[in-house]
């Protein structure tokens, strides 16, 4: 699915679904650069993120897997 993901002015990553028409923040990140691991989502979904430099500028949509949440 695609996903936006970005990091507001206080530093906080987010992700927006635009199929769900759904923005909720990161809570977890399973790599200390975000690429190629896992982020949780606050409603409980859970991402799997595709590998990427990790010196990729956000905002940017990227294509993510869907494994686990609500």
């Amino acid at each position: 699915m695609k996903v936006m993901l970005r990091r507001d002015a206080e530093g906080v990553l987010s992700a927006y679904v635009p199929k769900k028409d759904l923005e909720e923040p990161i809570i977890k990140v399973e790599k200390p650069e975000m690429w190629g691991g896992s982020v949780t989502l606050a409603n409980g979904w859970v991402l799997q993120l595709p590998e990427m430099a990790a010196s990729t500028n956000l905002p940017i949509t990227v294509e993510a897997k869907k494994i686990g949440g609500e």
